[in-house]
């Protein structure tokens, strides 16, 4: 069976509200897996710190010695004059650009305007999403233009495996979010893209999603589908995040013209961004760890200031995206022990402006095989330890972000569970210590058939999807079944199972006549 051909139509007309699908039977005999709740996970470790406390000032100050001496160049004259109106230098400008600088007194100023934490509603409002403090939650794989499968090999991105991705973003309960497209549709033209597929985002997912900011078209387009299929007033979609945007600075020191107009478009409507500068070390960034994250930070930075100029209070969110390059060809590398450090140490400095954290789970193999294990482990660890909050391309990703993978998808959700259980509070009350359970089964003899057992076994420990734990010759009687091909079998039986969540009638038809209408009128502009 071709994983991307499945029945993808929408269900629609149902005024049930649903948590979306069979995944809200989160232990239901019959269904594809036995997954774990959904729920917002907690992270109550206490993070790997790299640097002392003088090692996270150095680095405040060299970022405030770049916004204050070195400057970034804004190439979006808006913006521009927003700096200027609040007392920035402005130097060296041309017709559509401009060097800002600014004293660190009025960055942090600014910076702490910004709330520690804020929430994201998304039309099934039993999907909000805590962003900051110890909250984590975790998106899917976002943009690649290719697309992959043991059943088709690697193709180019359409609009039926971009449907197929979504489905598997809402079946799945440790899947939080739905951010950028998990693959780039590239049958549906430029123009008209955003249109078809926030509205199949909002069709097939409940969760929370995003705008890419390119232009303002696009940005105002997915702004007021999200009111609609919200049921929501004008006024009711600015009271509250419903959604949001990321936007990457253009590295080194540069912040373009779109990126800058999504930001402020939303934040004139109380609508968070997260700043996620793509630093390089080596190539787009000094080959230092420590530079790198200064010049990260100074990028950040200077985004959150320009949100709160506008709307003070308005939530936002810095990112990381600080790798290394294979200095043999140039090529950028994710997951290495470079890519760790940077993450804790860009932890540190978010948490010293009293920022919510964005990071991802990031490889370069092509393949999902064990490489792509590994990188993968390494990104989601460094996220683990660094306090991050918000973890992009959570599952599917491959090939530095060329690809995504519908068997790593499955492989990346069996890690993100397992992640999950692990955050699970310890307990140390009179019945966890367990003394008596110890007393009665006292010297030499086994614990499984005692009562304090009995009571427990069924959720004491995580039961694995996926993950196989029987021995080899079980194993081996059963076909010697790798775990990329059960990851294709899973998969495919979540998307038999897959369920569209309710949407109210009218509302779906308000939903697809303003998607019909913005297409009528051209939708985007594009260059070709």
């Amino acid at each position: 069976m071709s994983v991307e051909h499945v029945d993808d139509g929408p269900k629609r007309g149902r005024r049930v509200r649903r948590s979306g699908g069979r995944a809200a039977n989160t232990r239901g005999r019959g269904a594809a897996i036995e997954q774990l709740p959904w729920q917002i996970p907690v992270n109550s470790d206490q993070p790997i710190e790299p640097l002392p406390p003088e090692g996270v000032l150095a680095i405040h100050d060299t970022a405030m010695r770049v916004l204050e001496e070195v400057g970034i160049r804004i190439l979006n004259m808006d913006a521009v004059e927003i700096f200027r109106q609040h007392g920035c230098e402005i130097s060296d400008p041309t017709s559509d650009s401009a060097l800002v600088k600014m004293g660190r007194d009025f960055v942090m100023e600014k910076v702490g305007l910004a709330p520690d934490s804020f929430t994201l509603t998304p039309r099934n409002t039993e999907r909000t999403l805590q962003i900051g403090g110890k909250h984590m939650v975790f998106g899917n794989v976002s943009s690649p233009p290719n697309y992959s499968s043991l059943d088709e090999g690697r193709r180019t991105g359409t609009r039926s495996a971009y449907r197929m991705f979504l489905k598997l973003t809402q079946y799945f309960n440790c899947i939080h979010f739905a951010g950028g497209y998990p693959v780039e549709p590239m049958d549906i033209h430029p123009s008209v893209r955003h249109l078809d597929c926030l509205h199949d985002k909002l069709m097939l997912t409940d969760k929370v999603v995003h705008a890419y900011s390119l232009g303002k078209e696009r940005v105002e387009d997915v702004m007021e589908m999200v009111r609609i299929a919200g049921g929501l007033s004008h006024e009711e979609f600015e009271a509250t995040p419903r959604m949001y945007t990321n936007i990457n600075s253009t590295s080194p020191l540069i912040h373009d013209h779109p990126m800058l107009d999504g930001l402020m478009r939303l934040a004139k409507r109380g609508q968070p961004t997260i700043i996620t500068p793509f630093t390089l070390a080596g190539a787009m960034s000094p080959i230092t760890l420590a530079g790198t994250v200064a010049q990260s930070v100074a990028e950040a930075l200077i985004g959150v200031v320009l949100v709160q100029c506008i709307r003070p209070g308005c939530p936002v969110a810095i990112g990381t995206f600080s790798s290394n390059v294979d200095m043999k060809s140039g090529a950028p590398a994710f997951g290495t022990p470079d890519y760790m450090r940077t993450t804790q140490m860009t932890g540190q400095m978010a948490r010293y402006y009293n920022l919510p954290l964005r990071a991802s789970n990031t490889c370069v193999s092509n393949a999902p095989d064990n490489q792509a294990t590994w990188e993968s482990a390494h990104s989601l660890f460094a996220a683990m330890t660094s306090g991050v909050n918000v973890v992009y391309h959570a599952a599917g990703w491959l090939e530095g972000g060329l690809c995504a993978s519908f068997e790593k998808f499955v492989m990346d959700c069996e890690q993100l569970q397992q992640l999950i259980a692990y955050m699970k509070p310890v307990r140390w009350d009179e019945e966890d210590l367990a003394f008596d359970a110890m007393r009665e089964v006292g010297q030499g003899g086994h614990f499984f058939g005692i009562q304090h057992t009995q009571q427990r076994y069924e959720t004491a420990f995580y039961s694995p999807f996926l993950s196989d734990w029987s021995n080899f010759e079980n194993w081996e009687d059963r076909g010697a079944e790798q775990t990329v091909e059960r990851a294709n079998r899973v998969g495919k039986k979540i998307l038999e199972e897959y369920e569209a969540p309710a949407m109210d009638v009218a509302v779906a038809e308000e939903l697809s006549e303003f998607v019909e209408r913005r297409k009528r009128e051209g939708g985007a502009p594009t260059d070709f």
